[in-house]
């Protein structure tokens, strides 16, 4: 929900304000791939119970520095990614700094409060640390329950991105102009 509710925002925001559809064919991505492989690893990761298997956090921030790597190499192609960028590199932070595992504030989840961690996710507590950039913000279980300061960043990074895409043709780079005769001559 954190990534669907922004981007349908954006979207919305983006056609009310005269925006098109039409706008999110004429992207051109940088190994658009790279990302559905990330977030499919994330979400198998975060919402399955293949999740509670020890080593799949080390696959999780994988996924996560991959989700990195390409914002930033797609920044120039997409506004607003660098808050997507921002948001995940300091989930990333907090979470290699806590083993590999994001801290979880107690009151929003009784089932780490017991067990102290599961999968990706440890209960907060006075041993792990940079717990402000954990998951903390409460949310309506219905959009997800807890998120952290990151995914705040994330969601709204997305809604800007969404919102860009849609409102603003993309600008044309060197590779859509399509070459004049005397161009192609030129390089024989």
């Amino acid at each position: 929900m954190v990534i669907l509710v922004p981007v349908v925002a954006g979207i919305g925001l983006g056609l009310a304000l005269g925006g098109r559809l039409a706008n999110w064919s004429n992207l051109h991505l940088r190994w658009p791939w790279l990302v559905v492989v990330a977030l499919l690893t994330r979400v198998v990761a975060a919402a399955t119970d293949v999740g509670s298997i020890d080593w799949v956090r080390y696959v999780y921030v994988a996924g996560l520095v991959a989700l990195i790597v390409w914002t930033i190499w797609n920044a120039d192609r997409l506004f607003g990614i660098w808050l997507v960028s921002i948001g995940s590199a300091a989930n990333l932070m907090v979470i290699v700094t806590n083993d590999f595992r994001m801290p979880v504030a107690v009151s929003a989840s009784s089932r780490l409060a017991q067990v102290g961690h599961h999968g990706q996710y440890v209960a907060m507590d006075a041993g792990t640390r940079l717990n402000w950039l954990g998951d903390w913000v409460v949310v309506p279980a219905w959009y997800g329950g807890v998120f952290s300061p990151g995914d705040v960043l994330i969601g709204l990074g997305l809604g800007v991105v969404a919102f860009a895409i849609t409102r603003f043709p993309a600008s044309r780079t060197k590779l859509d102009v399509p070459q004049t005769n005397s161009q192609t001559t030129e390089g024989r």
